[in-house]
């Protein structure tokens, strides 16, 4: 009888050693950041974001020299507390309109986001401006997308270095320009540019200067994609306002699976293979470095360079184009055609935001032009208690401030009301010069037995005696008891 054999057994492998308690291990919880080199790309939506671009910028920067009359056409002259916007000239207590402004900026973005996603990010963002500007003068100082990569690569010379150099002057001069232009809005642009060259310029004027030089320059040559991936909170609650019929940049992937290189002239069919060729052009154009092919992502920011790169593609291998294109994720399930997405688009959500904005910038319009053009502040004097003066009669002083928001002199009117025998001991007609404002004191006098004592309401009337229209401020008499 044999004893049973027993399995043989292989090398053992020994235990794996402890680690030691006193050696530290680090695990980062963050991967490393990688440089994103954008590749320059032409197309449709290229030249919209590039009209976009000189849109935007040529209002911004030549609104401040825009002059009306014999004033800056638009400034907000916080010392002084005037705005001036071409004809209108308002004044803090029109807060209103700042405040309309705001709700008008917000249901736009509103709208906007819910019809086609994130167009204000993609075309007109001061992010994406600046960063497309900054990025035009890095191609054109270090080269293409492969140069400037070989470039960083390789060790430092000469001409990569004065290249880098003149880079970053033109970079520091475009961002100083930009905080001076910004600055322009507040301070009357001409005298500004002469009190820099003279260095007589404010200290605010300087800080805020350079702060949002440093603040573009920072953004826009160095930060870039990692503004609107991380610090921007419109990325993050996008997708609240996004549903399946929003225009987005899509990937068709019915048509484009499985995807794979071939020649010009293979057979896709035959080859078993969709419509994308694999050549990563969509990530390789990106400003975010995203690959669209993984569907709807936070950081897309809806620029459309996917879609511009991968039409030419399309072109050179003579398929058909919109394999990356503006759609929906429904119509792209569905295959809906374009007269079907844009019935689905003009959804009652969107008709709603639309109503609602309308609604609020005619009421805003409208308030705007039928508004009297001047205000008129009454403050109580509290250092003057209500007193009897002569012939028995009770007085209050009141100081008003007139303010004119017109380009040329105003002559007003001041009358009062509540009940008989009330009236004003000063003059009544005072003149205002253009845009400015005017403290008045006035004696208010009523007989005693007129009113009974404690507090009671009265009403200034001023009137324009131009014609431009009429105000009633109340205000309290008070009565000795």
């Amino acid at each position: 009888m044999t004893a049973p054999q027993l399995p043989e057994s292989g090398p053992q492998s020994a235990p794996a050693a402890e680690p030691d308690s006193s050696e530290q291990v680090v695990h980062s919880l963050y991967a490393a950041h990688k440089k994103i080199y954008p590749r320059s790309v032409t197309g449709l939506f290229s030249k919209w974001r590039w009209a976009l671009v000189w849109l935007t910028q040529i209002i911004f920067y030549g609104l401040p020299w825009l002059e009306w009359g014999q004033r800056q056409a638009v400034l907000f002259d916080l010392t002084a507390r005037r705005f001036y916007i071409f004809g209108l000239v308002l004044y803090p207590q029109d807060f209103i309109y700042l405040t309309g402004l705001l709700v008008i900026s917000a249901l736009s973005l509103f709208l906007f986001t819910a019809v086609a996603g994130r167009l204000w990010c993609g075309y007109a963002c001061p992010q994406t401006v600046y960063t497309e500007i900054f990025l035009w003068i890095e191609r054109k100082l270090e080269g293409d997308r492969s140069m400037r990569m070989r470039r960083d690569g390789e060790p430092m010379t000469v001409e990569t270095a004065a290249r880098k150099t003149g880079k970053q002057l033109l970079w520091v001069a475009f961002a100083l320009w930009t905080g001076f232009s910004f600055v322009g809005y507040f301070t009357p642009i001409r005298e500004l540019g002469w009190q820099f060259m003279e260095w007589e310029i404010n200290a605010w004027e300087i800080f805020w200067i350079f702060f949002y030089g440093f603040a573009t320059y920072g953004n826009a040559g160095f930060m870039r994609e990692q503004v609107c991936k991380y610090m921007c909170p419109y990325a993050r609650f996008q997708s609240a306002m996004f549903d399946h019929d929003t225009l987005v940049v899509t990937y068709d992937e019915q048509r484009g699976e499985p995807r794979g290189s071939r020649s010009r002239k293979a057979d896709p069919g035959k080859l078993g293979l969709g419509a994308c060729v694999d050549c990563d052009l969509c990530v390789v154009v990106c400003p975010t470095g995203i690959d669209i092919r993984k569907g709807l992502q936070y950081e897309c920011i809806g620029c459309g360079a996917c879609a511009d790169v991968c039409d030419t593609v399309m072109d050179k291998m003579g398929y058909a184009r919109g394999l990356v294109k503006y759609s929906t994720q429904n119509a792209v399930k569905q295959g809906w055609s374009q007269a079907q997405i844009l019935r689905h688009v003009f959804r009652p959500r969107v008709l709603i935001y639309t109503s609602v904005l309308a609604s609020i910038v005619v009421a805003m319009g409208v308030s705007l032009a039928v508004r009297i053009p001047f205000k008129v502040d009454v403050v109580r004097d509290r250092a003057v208690m209500a007193r009897e003066v002569e012939d028995g009669k009770i007085e209050n002083v009141y100081r008003l401030q007139l303010m004119n928001a017109t380009e040329s002199a105003q002559s007003f009117h001041i009358g009062v009301s509540g009940w008989s025998g009330l009236e004003i001991e000063d003059k009544a007609d005072f003149t205002v010069d253009a845009a400015a404002s005017r403290w008045v004191v006035l004696h208010v006098r009523s007989p005693a037995d007129a009113t009974h004592a404690g507090s009671q309401p009265i009403h200034f009337e001023i009137e324009s005696l131009k014609g431009l229209g009429k105000l009633s401020e109340k205000s309290a008499f008070l009565t000795p008891r």
